[in-house]
């Protein structure tokens, strides 16, 4: 009787457990929806700025390149959308031990070497159903490595990963990431290449995503504007080092049109500054400090004394007046 009870407490035990996993255990069945993970939303618009910046080294003028749409689809489903009209890269993630699909349409990878070999678009579209030529292939496998560094990149802030090109396909059959049956992520980027329309996408099967899915689901901060943090120093740095004009100020008059009219050669103007009137520092036409007035080795100099208050120098300026 003992064993008995025994066995029905452990039975209720196991019961109860599953019972209080059941939710967990029923979003599990129903796979990952695109949804409940906001940072894979994240992770594929830093890919495309970062391969747009890496694609304007390579080529006279950079694509645009925006993402589409991220939807939950069988790895089958996602391949038969491009069959005959993409070359596939499979992607090795030993991290992760998976592969991934990252795919160029035609016209994305005819454009993109149009571009890199000097094009402006002036011709005429023309896509032949054709193999690959040996340049034509190195060229798109060095765009294959660099958008797979750039989705390396990507991922670096949710999980560690390594991203290697180990072969193209031109074939869907021959770029399988698991069954065909398999759940997947599937993201779609479009691109706009010298006027052309092209199409990139990346398969993830949901065994790969499994393990960072609480990374995913979590936000990270600074992230939700989809702020790229190398891009925004750059721009920094450029800015700092744009080249400005200054232009001080001793003093200004206000004439008529016909005064000036009589101006000639020789005329002096009085002026009523004197060594101590502040000299007004200008940018753009903009007063920006006053300063005082100074000489140093025969050159005039001026040093800054304080910032110029709009507000207050405008009223100054109609009390004046």
């Amino acid at each position: 009787m003992m064993q008995s009870a025994q066995v029905i407490d452990n039975e209720d035990v196991q019961v109860s457990a599953a019972k209080f996993d059941l939710p967990s255990r029923l979003l599990d069945a129903g796979g990952l929806g695109v949804d409940r993970l906001p940072m894979l939303h994240v992770v594929f618009d830093r890919m495309a700025r970062q391969y747009i910046d890496t694609l304007r080294q390579m080529a006279a003028s950079a694509p645009y390149i925006a993402v589409k749409s991220v939807s939950n689809e069988r790895i089958g489903e996602a391949l038969d959308e491009y069959e005959d009209r993409a070359v596939i890269a499979v992607l090795h993630a030993p991290e992760w031990d998976a592969r991934i699909l990252l795919g160029f349409d035609k016209s994305f990878i005819f454009s993109m070497i149009e571009l890199l070999l000097g094009g402006d678009g002036e011709e005429d579209t023309y896509i032949e159903d054709r193999a690959l030529t040996n340049v034509e292939h190195r060229l798109a496998r060095r765009m294959f490595d660099e958008a797979a560094l750039a989705l390396e990149s990507a991922f670096g802030a949710i999980a560690d990963a390594t991203l290697k090109v180990e072969r193209l396909e031109t074939r869907t059959e021959f770029a399988q990431t698991g069954r065909r049956s398999n759940p997947c992520v599937l993201c779609r980027m479009n691109a706009e290449i010298i006027g052309r329309q092209g199409e990139i996408f990346i398969i993830l099967p949901q065994a790969a995503l499994n393990p960072m899915r609480q990374n995913l689901t979590q936000v990270l901060s600074g992230e939700v504007s989809g702020r790229d943090t190398r891009w925004t120093k750059q721009f920094q740095s450029e800015i700092q080092r744009t080249e400005v004009k200054l232009t001080a100020v001793l003093e200004e008059q206000r004439l008529t049109l016909d005064e000036v009219a009589q101006f000639e050669v020789g005329l002096v103007l009085e002026l009523n500054a004197t060594p101590k009137t502040p000299v007004r520092l200008h940018c753009n036409g903009q007063p920006l400090f006053n300063c005082k007035l100074g000489q140093v080795a025969g050159s005039y100099t001026v040093r800054v004394e304080e910032l110029i208050q709009q507000e207050g120098e405008l009223l100054d300026d109609i009390l004046s007046n």
